[in-house]
């Protein structure tokens, strides 16, 4: 991932600023000792923390301060104004903590805080055991340490490499913008060093009903005494003529194949106008590639997002050069190109298909976990067998916000999940309530959306989507169940935080501002 700091700007903070300068609730960017830092008051405290985002490299001085946390407006990272510890993903690293004095009516920043170790905690628990490496594996191990865990942790992951930053994946590594280095989530020393067994490559075969263990397909066995199910979703695949040459996009060894593939290549298809197709299209034009979409839908994204959305995404696409082929199916992949249900052929040198993925629920099954499209948990985030959790593609809860069971496949949301179940697997017993939340990014349009709507019967744009300058809120019998954003990062902040607190009239209020 990337980290740099922003040029130094506003006060030198180690010098003082008047204490009463700085509003109740107000943040103040500055720097102490060459280092950006943001300054909050909360009421007759103050507090001094970095100022850039330990995930992305946000500005945290343009986020939202929410009680005694402050959160990046990229995506949405949160963190202690107390501590600097990330209070909620996507961060996984603290941003420093520095010491705040006040002499007399001069409020000044001093050195850096030690970082805390948390007590121990989960004595009682001998072996946690974590089946799948990816968003939702790696933080629910280091939230186990984080917490003060100290036994046992195996992290299962069925992928060669270790967890990977997903969302770069169909992004900025696609595109050729991001080098590897920044795709792991962590290196191998890190989980040598918080004592995390990480065992990739391996498929897990079974988890025995009536017994604490995991069977891999090798014949090793995991013993447990906590168990989370973090197992993701599957691409779904195209069954017609020639689909094996169609490369589909979910592991790093997924997006390694499409970049060798485009290498060399001119025309590329898309198959599928999804997130995943959509971001794909974008990182092939971004390296050159002809590209063309195709898609059974009559615009992209419409049953996610509407057709003001959809209409302006597509769009987007085509000022980039994408040619889009909607209302239409392939009927077959041949060795030069795609055969549409027209009999028209697009050429192609690559195609790549993004038609949805499948949660991965076989191993629940197996296990005899209750399914409802997904592994059913509580609000806690358990199974229907005591002991096993489930966080992620597979889970669906019982969502506060919308009063339904609702699934959802977005990597902050399988992320904060993870945290949550691990909190509880220590006996925490902290109900989920996250707001959900994901991100989009088009070349240099990123599309920020909150909330969950499955189903609405209007969509209300505020401000101008051509202009690249809108909220749409997403209603159901006048209800606003989700808001989407385009560069306006504050507006969305600030509709999580009112959903958060079921403030409808506050959300209201910001939607007409």
């Amino acid at each position: 991932m990337s980290e740099s700091s922003p040029s130094l700007s506003g006060p030198d903070l180690t010098q003082g600023i008047p204490f009463n300068s700085l509003a109740d609730g107000a943040m103040l960017l500055g720097h102490a000792r060459g280092e950006p830092v943001l300054v909050v008051r909360r009421g007759e405290e103050a507090f001094a923390i970095g100022a850039v985002c330990s995930h992305y490299s946000g500005p945290l001085n343009e986020g939202l301060v929410v009680g005694d946390t402050v959160r990046c407006p990229w995506h949405h990272a949160c963190f202690s104004l107390r501590t600097g510890q990330p209070v909620r993903p996507p961060a996984l690293n603290p941003v420093a903590c520095w010491v705040v004095e006040r002499r007399g009516d001069v409020l000044l920043v001093a050195g850096k805080r030690p970082a805390l170790r948390a007590p121990a905690a989960g004595a009682e628990i001998g072996t946690i055991a974590i089946v799948g490496a990816g968003a939702a594996g790696e933080v629910a191990a280091e939230t186990l340490r984080r917490e003060g865990y100290r036994g046992a942790i195996t992290l299962i992951g069925a992928e060669p490499s270790g967890p990977v930053d997903r969302p770069n994946l169909s992004k900025d590594y696609l595109a050729g913008n991001a080098p590897e280095e920044w795709i792991p989530l962590r290196d191998a020393d890190f989980y040598l060093t918080h004592e995390i067994e990480l065992i990739t490559g391996a498929e897990v075969a079974a988890i025995p009903q009536g017994e604490r263990r995991v069977v891999l397909a090798d014949g090793r066995k995991v013993e447990w005494d906590r168990l989370l199910l973090a197992t993701g979703a599957d691409p779904v695949h195209l069954d017609i003529p020639g689909a094996e040459r169609i490369l589909y996009l979910r592991s790093l060894g997924d997006s390694r194949a499409i970049i060798r593939a485009a290498t060399g290549a001119k025309r590329a298809v898309v198959i599928g106008a999804s997130f995943i197709g959509l971001e794909v299209a974008a990182s092939l034009r971004t390296r050159g590639l002809e590209v063309q979409v195709v898609a059974p839908e009559q615009r992209p994204l419409e049953r996610v997002m509407g057709n003001e959305v959809g209409d302006f995404v597509r769009s987007l696409h085509e000022e980039h050069g994408v040619a889009f082929h909607l209302g239409t199916r392939p009927r077959a992949v041949e060795r030069d190109g795609v055969v549409l249900e027209s009999g028209e052929t697009l050429p192609a040198d690559l195609v790549v298909a993004g038609v949805g993925v499948r949660p991965a629920t076989a191993l629940a099954e197996q296990a005899g976990l209750a399914l409802d499209r997904g592994v059913v948990v509580d609000e806690f985030l358990e199974t229907s067998r005591p002991g096993i959790f489930a966080a992620g593609d597979i889970a669906r809860w019982p969502d506060r916000h919308t009063g339904e069971r609702i699934r959802v496949e977005h990597w902050v949301v399988a992320e904060r999940q993870a945290q949550v179940a691990a909190r509880n697997m220590l006996g925490r017993q902290e109900r989920f309530e996250a707001v959900p939340f994901f991100w989009s990014q088009h070349y240099d349009v990123t599309i920020a959306y909150v909330g969950h709507a499955a189903a609405w019967d209007q969509a209300d744009v505020h401000g101008s989507l051509a202009g690249r300058d809108a909220t749409v809120a997403y209603r159901r019998a006048g209800k606003v169940l989700a808001v989407a954003t385009v560069f306006r990062d504050g507006v969305s902040l600030a509709a999580e935080a009112a959903m958060e607190r079921g403030d409808s009239q506050g959300l209201e209020r910001l939607l007409k501002a």
